[in-house]
């Protein structure tokens, strides 16, 4: 097949810059990986509990991370622009608006367990949860920070050292855990608590050293030279791009939070299957993502030149390198699921042969749910690239909440297909917000 010296340039452009984006993806995702797995030797308690705390958690870290999303296009189209003074203010301002929402909110992770018992949690369960996110709370805004900084970064095609930054606290976290939570090597003995620690610890070298890389790589771009000073229209633009990109995240966190407590109705082994399937599907899907804030990059550079034809052919390029691995991951789902999922269970649990066989019918609803989930975020991103969030926002909550979960229920339910209806379920949810959105910025493309 003959491919253009043009769009071969712009999918040359998208690897070198999608591949570090989405190993860093699949690093970070690795580093909780490491918890369950130390935490599930210590106790089932200790897990149970931490994987409670680490939910809640990650519902504030999503939501606050809109802001240091938005930073990504604003400082691309910056770039395209040559408005230096615009990227520091933007960037500065994205720091303000995480660490604000960061001390607003860090009163709900020190009164957590009367939350999540109001949410139905178990009260002793809750209790342990709270003292792990009264420490992990702390660490929210370090970790909105590596998002700020990262965005600035990519933006300006500097991506490989937070790679290295981020690989550096997974190595960290590993004997950090190791220590803190079996009290090995002289350190006391601290379980939940120490997994807490850890966690904290790195996430403040992630951000430190972010920092200081950025600091040291570019140190005409004075990104943290009077800090303190406020920028109150670049702080306007951040927000109003970033609170809707934290929204819509927000949309599609609760879609598959829903979907888990539905499939937790089910039983068991059907939730176990369901909890391995995700694993292998969310390792697949921040691949996307990268993808998808390479997009994100290229597509504000060239709106920021107002250049509609690099446009064209970086969305076309972006779109099409994410099919074909949704489709490659999708055969793999179709014609080795079972080696697939037996790599995160014990054969010799007594439920393993029940797992494989239910789990084997959720990656076959995966295929398609791959295809489908791998278009949405790459129309998200591409207009994010064009900086449209509000709309995109609102066309989430209606794919995710109104469309997606009560179907899912209904083919789960109603029509007793089980979790495969569940997952069918999700599959028209994401392709609504898929075919919402690509055609959002088709229509938008026609406009400039």
């Amino acid at each position: 097949m003959y491919i253009s010296d043009a769009y071969r340039s712009q999918i040359k452009k998208m690897i070198t810059l999608g591949a570090p984006l989405a190993a860093g993806y699949i690093v970070h995702v690795s580093i909780g990986v490491t918890d369950t797995i130390m935490l599930g030797r210590y106790s089932v308690d200790a897990l149970a509990a931490v994987v409670l705390g680490h939910t809640y958690f990650f519902v504030f870290f999503i939501v606050g991370g809109g802001f240091g999303h938005a930073v990504m296009p604003l400082v691309a189209s910056a770039v395209s622009s040559g408005d230096d003074l615009q990227i520091r203010r933007v960037t500065r301002m994205g720091l303000w608006l995480s660490a604000a929402f960061s001390i607003i909110f860090l009163g709900s992770f020190w009164f957590s367990s009367a939350v999540l018992q109001l949410l139905g949690q178990d009260p002793s369960l809750s209790l342990v949860a709270q003292g792990y996110l009264r420490v992990v709370g702390f660490a929210l805004f370090p970790a909105l920070m590596v998002i700020v900084i990262k965005s600035y970064l990519s933006a300006l095609e500097l991506m490989c050292a937070v790679l290295l930054i981020t690989l550096g606290g997974f190595i960290i976290n590993i004997p950090l855990n190791y220590c803190l939570i079996f009290g090995n090597w002289g350190a006391p003995e601290l379980g939940v608590q120490g997994a807490a620690i850890a966690s904290l610890v790195v996430n403040i070298f992630m951000a430190l050293g972010v920092a200081l890389y950025a600091q040291w790589v570019l140190p005409a771009q004075q990104i943290f030279a009077r800090l303190w000073h406020p920028d109150w229209s670049a702080m306007v633009k951040v927000a109003k791009l970033g609170a809707p990109i934290g929204a819509t995240s927000f949309a599609e966190v609760g879609l598959f939070s829903g979907a888990s407590l539905m499939m937790g109705w089910l039983g068991t082994v059907p939730l176990a299957a369901h909890g391995v399937a995700l694993q292998l599907t969310s390792l697949a899907f921040v691949v996307h993502v990268g993808l998808s804030g390479a997009a994100t990059i290229l597509v504000g550079k060239a709106y920021g030149r107002q250049e509609k034809t690099t446009l064209r052919q970086v969305s076309i390029a972006a779109f099409a390198l994410s099919m074909v691995f949704a489709t490659l991951t999708a055969i793999a789902y179709v014609t080795i699921p079972a080696p697939l999922l037996a790599a995160f269970i014990d054969a010799a649990d007594p439920a393993f042969d029940q797992i494989i066989f239910y789990g084997s019918a959720l990656l076959l609803m995966s295929a398609l749910f791959q295809v489908v989930d791998a278009a949405q975020v790459m129309g998200l991103g591409f207009l994010r690239g064009i900086q449209d969030t509000a709309v995109p926002m609102a066309m989430a909550v209606v794919s995710y909440w109104i469309i997606g979960l009560p179907i899912a229920y209904i083919f789960c339910f109603i029509f007793d297909w089980g979790g495969p209806g569940l997952w069918a379920g999700l599959a028209v949810g994401l392709a609504a917000a898929a075919v919402m959105m690509l055609a959002r910025f088709l229509l938008l493309l026609k406009r400039l």
